[in-house]
């Protein structure tokens, strides 16, 4: 049995996990892009060692934040770990939609690694491979880079709209108003749980990649060190910042998967767990 529990930022997804984890015996992997890499722990809410409960926890702190992950590798990740554990209920958990859906829907990538220079095409022979490919652009002739860069870019042979997978998927919900208060809430317990310090350190070592340009609670601390932002603007971006990847985590989920809702009872968190257990067991 394979049980997906998504939703936005704050909402309980980890806690739900555990929770599902212990009634069915399962393993838990993750599915949020940013929990994948090493040293990102506080600013990510990464689950603790205490949190895991002595669970089986895969694809959490898996590569170095200077490296280039992406979810043509989560992919071929995710699949492996299903595939050496077909005998296990398995709970996956996280926010990030496309890797979730790129794992357990039939999505084909092309090998990512693979980029050729064309240093044998001029800029007109580019121009007309580039007019092929997307026939409205409008690249100028002479912007090589930039042709050589649509050219290298890798197209889904297929959009992935067909389930691999037997898997149920739950999704934790609640009003905007208590989600955003509770996400700003977290972003003040983050600070108070040392993620200036996490920061810090990863700045001082020179740590850099995509992690830090794209990780909410990364790079706003960095340009903090820099001098770009005051501490209490880069506390207020990534408050913000957080509340509105929110709001795009629900309206993906809501428009690329068959997910059953539930509304969090954050003052009984034992009542939403029952509920979730109880759909779960009837699909069983």
């Amino acid at each position: 049995m394979i049980v997906v529990v998504v939703g936005p930022t704050g909402v309980g997804k980890t806690k739900m996990s555990i929770e599902l984890a212990k009634k069915y015996n399962a393993i838990i992997v993750n599915g949020d892009s940013m929990q994948v890499y090493k040293d990102l722990n506080i600013g990510t809410a990464k689950v603790t060692e205490e949190e895991k409960e002595d669970i089986p926890h895969y694809l959490f702190d898996i590569v170095e934040p200077t490296d280039m992950y992406t979810v043509y590798h989560y992919q071929k990740d995710l699949r492996k770990i299903l595939d050496q554990n077909n005998n296990k209920n398995i709970i996956i958990v996280g926010g990030t939609g496309l890797y979730i859906k790129a794992g357990l829907y039939d999505y084909e990538f092309t090998d990512e690694t693979l980029e050729e220079s064309f240093d044998e095409l001029s800029n007109e022979q580019l121009k007309i491979k580039v007019d092929e490919k997307e026939p409205n652009n409008s690249i100028h002739i002479n912007n090589r880079k930039r042709l050589i860069r649509v050219l290298n870019k890798k197209d889904n042979s297929n959009k992935g709209n067909n389930l691999l997978y037997d898997a149920i998927f739950i999704g934790l919900t609640t009003d905007r108003e208590t989600l955003y208060d509770r996400i700003n809430l977290r972003v003040d317990k983050m600070f108070d749980d040392g993620l200036l310090e996490e920061v810090k350190k990863l700045y001082d070592n020179k740590i850099d990649g995509k992690a830090i340009k794209t990780g909410i609670g990364y790079k706003e601390l960095y340009d903090y060190f820099d001098g770009k932002v005051s501490l209490e603007e880069a506390k207020e971006l990534i408050k913000k910042r957080s509340r509105h990847y929110a709001k795009r985590q629900y309206t993906w989920f809501k428009n690329q998967m068959n997910i059953k809702w539930f509304d969090v009872n954050f003052n009984d968190f034992s009542m939403t767990t029952y509920e979730v257990e109880n759909y779960i067991d009837s699909k069983m």
